[in-house]
């Protein structure tokens, strides 16, 4: 009796395991029973189990936890071609959650991967035929908000065989191909490059003409400069020779004995120095005069 008793406790436990689950916050449940999604027997629509603890059929029922919380799908960025078949790199993201379980558990068979791998191709198809009307510049200069509104329409509508609703479609960022972006950025640069070498030789021609000028004017100031030294030279001679004259005119013997000794002085400044001159020169007439007295 008592190994009974351990049995039929065993069995209640493990029955009263294997009906209950529980259903965490952020998520939803629902129940496979026999390969179908149990429904509710008065309105026919699906069982959706909320966060909490719930009671199924032991062995029978089986439970798929669902992520009920808005979902962003990054995927790498696409290839589209505009209106004007120009190609572009388009980098865009999407925030998604399950809309309808039991769609979204058939469609997808639960699969998070398998469902955003759907739900991209869709959302592309949208994106793709929305850059396909539209220019470079229309897209760039301000259009963008009504291409991505247009597009989460498109996928909207086509989401909705997968269970999905679509919150929000948006365009991270817009590149050209690495190819096209090379040859742009090699021509800017030429453009660049031949503008700076137009300003440059604009630069050396201006140079020149402000060192030309420059140089005129240093010409014209120097010219002023050695007439006006020319004629201050000529002034301070005219009046050196004025205060002489009149100097020599008050006391002519002493002047030119002052003279005299002026030249004697620079001529003997060294021992070194040799004079080859006549003694009865002019030149010694004061000194001879010394001697004779």
């Amino acid at each position: 009796m008592k190994n009974l008793a351990i049995a039929v406790l065993v069995l209640l436990a493990v029955l009263a395991s294997g009906s209950l689950f529980v259903v965490t916050e952020g998520e939803r449940a629902i129940v496979i029973q026999f390969g179908k999604i149990q429904r509710d027997d008065a309105t026919g629509d699906t069982k959706v189990f909320e966060p909490g603890l719930h009671f199924k059929l032991p062995f029978i029922d089986s439970v798929r936890h669902l992520d009920a919380r808005v979902q962003t799908l990054d995927d790498t960025p696409d290839r589209f071609v505009t209106s004007e078949k120009k190609d572009l790199i388009v980098d865009s993201y999407v925030k998604w959650r399950i809309d309808d379980f039991a769609r979204y558990y058939l469609s997808t068979g639960g699969n998070k991967l398998q469902a955003e791998a759907l739900l991209k191709q869709k959302v592309n198809n949208g994106l793709r035929s929305e850059f396909g009307t539209r220019t470079i510049a229309q897209i760039v200069s301000g259009e963008r908000s009504a291409l991505m509104n247009q597009a989460m329409e498109q996928a909207s509508t086509s989401s909705d065989e997968l269970g999905i609703e679509i919150v929000d479609v948006r365009v991270k960022q817009i590149n050209l191909p690495t190819e096209v972006s090379n040859s742009i950025f090699q021509r800017m640069r030429a453009e660049r490059a031949g503008v700076a070498r137009e300003h440059r030789s604009e630069g050396q021609e201006q140079a020149e003409v402000i060192r030309a000028d420059i140089d005129a004017k240093v010409t014209v100031m120097l010219a002023d400069a050695e007439r006006n030294t020319r004629q201050l030279r000529g002034e301070g001679d005219a009046l050196a020779a004025e205060i002489y004259a009149d100097v020599y005119s008050k006391n002519a013997d002493f002047y030119s004995f002052l003279r005299s000794m002026d030249a004697y002085k620079a001529s003997f400044n060294n021992k070194q120095d040799v004079m080859v001159i006549a003694p009865d020169s002019d030149f010694f007439r004061y000194m001879n005069a010394s001697k004779g007295n």
